[in-house]
């Protein structure tokens, strides 16, 4: 089982690249994790917020690969506690799904296309985070999972 990344655009702020850098490593003592980043689109100042998104989302969709559990990071999905995140987490990693994979969109959020084919969709919170500091947010939060799956006392309850 994999658990991969894919998000859109390059992390370019050095402070969420070593955060991001940090908790990537200490996933990878649980389970084999990668991250996917699909390039910033070209010319994306001359297409509307609804071509960038819609094209977003075909590129995302090139990724993925049958029989991936597919969970969409979204301010309009189910929100809940570190502790039931790690029991989803136990529950996916017990499953026939050779692939987790989480998604982060862009600036402006994910196509209803990819909404659609979503097993989930996941929000981390009431509040609204910039693209990139939603996947520092993330490995954090998978870590915590993780590290509660595993006894380690990461986590404070």
């Amino acid at each position: 089982m994999k658990i991969v990344l894919i998000q859109v655009g390059k992390t370019d702020r050095e402070y969420l690249v070593r955060g991001i850098d940090e908790f990537v490593k200490r996933i990878k003592r649980f389970t084999p994790f990668e991250t996917e980043t699909i390039p910033d689109l070209r010319n994306r100042r001359s297409l509307s917020m609804s071509e960038q998104i819609k094209k977003e989302a075909e590129l995302i969709s090139s990724k993925l690969l049958k029989g991936d559990h597919l969970i969409l990071l979204d301010e309009r999905g189910k929100r809940c506690t570190s502790i039931e995140f790690s029991e989803l987490l136990d529950a996916l990693l017990q499953s026939s799904a050779k692939r987790i994979v989480f998604v982060v969109g862009g600036p402006y959020g994910l196509h209803d296309s990819l909404r659609s084919s979503a097993r989930l969709l996941l929000s981390l919170s009431d509040l609204t985070f910039s693209h990139q500091l939603v996947r520092l947010l993330f490995v954090e939060q998978l870590y915590r999972g993780l590290s509660i799956l595993g006894g380690l006392p990461y986590h404070n309850q």
